[in-house]
């Protein structure tokens, strides 16, 4: 008997998948699932899972150029200099030289009144001995000079005031230009200068033993050429002929010499004016300038050495390292005070007399921010 006759056709499994239509089993063929309403916005379908988002790559930094660069290089110098100027101002010693009533109208240019003092203050034993300072209490000149700086860019002029100038000074009657610093410090001395010069002084610096020694240190010593030997025992200096070096205390004692010299006062303003402009020459060289070790000891030493005007800056003493350097390096006139004639004080002891003509001259030519004649400069 067959299948069929035993109780019906017989089952297949059905093909390709329970979705199909089974002929045998018969009913509706099954639907597919309806997809179910969409996730409101903002919220993922269920069973999806978060994807981490790519990383996020800085963006590429912009290379500073080499113009900003070095724009800020340049900031940064000039804010540290600045300090540096103002600190240095601020070690400045001032005084008010020039708090009196002048009698001299003001003029074109500058005019600046440089003292060399023999003040033996801040220096120890051992110092007074190597510079043979010696024991001597209080300030006296060594050394004078006026320094008249053009408005116009003209040639500055360096000029020395022999301190056994007779001249006046102001309720002392007539006697040697250095008693007027003892009498009456610088003050009085600068009035003094300005009565019988005619000439506004605008600016005053002054420098003591130990300091100019310190300065010539600082820049390495200068450079002097002796047309003679020079050998003089109170001032401890003792040099031979020709080009040579000379150090702080060396320079101090050719300056201050004045025994062994057969000018005299005059030979001394001269011998003084050759080390400033050695001085200056010095300290204004690239050699000095670009060379910190000696650039700062020098600067420091400045500021702490000079005593200037109570409206003196640092800046005032640059502009007369200036105008000092044109005159060492030929650009300026270095001369002294026309004189006439050598005489005697009250005391007897020997004096400069000025020639009126010619000094009026020279100084007319200064008030009136002029070349000095050169007829009056082979003195």
């Amino acid at each position: 008997m067959s299948d069929w006759s035993a109780g019906g056709p017989p089952r297949r499994r059905p093909q390709g998948g329970g979705n199909r239509y089974d002929y045998y089993r018969g009913g509706e063929p099954p639907q597919g699932r309806r997809p179910g309403p969409p996730p409101p916005p903002g919220q993922r379908p269920r069973g999806d899972r978060p994807q981490p988002p790519p990383p996020r790559r800085p963006p590429p930094r912009k290379k500073a150029s080499w113009g900003k660069r070095i724009g800020v290089a340049l900031l940064i110098v000039a804010v540290l200099l600045g300090a540096l100027v103002f600190y240095f101002d601020s070690m400045l010693q001032r005084t008010a030289a020039l708090d009196f009533a002048g009698q001299a109208g003001d003029s074109a240019g500058s005019n600046w009144l440089l003292v060399g003092s023999d003040s033996r203050e801040g220096l120890d034993d051992a110092q007074r001995e190597e510079l043979s300072a010696g024991d001597a209490g209080g300030r006296r000149t060594d050394s004078m000079m006026l320094v008249h700086i053009p408005s116009g860019g003209g040639e500055p002029a360096l000029i020395s005031l022999p301190r056994d100038s007779y001249v006046a000074i102001p309720g002392h009657g007539k006697t040697k230009l250095n008693s007027a610093f003892s009498f009456g410090g610088p003050q009085l001395l600068a009035q003094t200068v300005e009565q019988n010069t005619g000439v506004h002084i605008d600016h005053y610096a002054e420098i003591g033993l130990g300091g100019f020694a310190d300065l010539v240190d600082a820049v390495g010593g200068i450079d002097l050429c002796l047309d003679k030997p020079m050998d003089d025992e109170p001032a401890n200096v003792h040099l031979q002929p020709g080009c040579q070096e000379l150090d702080g205390p060396q320079a101090l004692g050719f300056v201050r010499a004045r025994k062994s010299l057969d000018g005299g006062d005059l030979e001394r303003a001269e011998n003084q004016r050759k080390v400033l402009g050695a001085l200056v020459d010095k300290g204004t060289s690239p050699a000095t300038l670009i060379n910190p070790f000696r650039l700062f000891p020098l600067a420091s030493g400045a500021s702490k050495t000079f005593l200037v005007n109570d409206s003196d800056h640092i800046w005032h003493l640059m502009s007369l390292a200036l105008a000092l350097g044109d005159v060492s390096g030929g650009k300026g006139v270095t001369t002294q005070v026309p004189f006439g004639d050598f005489g005697e004080d009250s005391n007897g002891g020997s004096v400069i007399v000025w020639d009126k003509d010619e000094a009026r001259q020279m100084f007319d030519a200064i008030n009136n921010d002029q070349p000095i004649p050169k007829e009056l400069l082979g003195q």
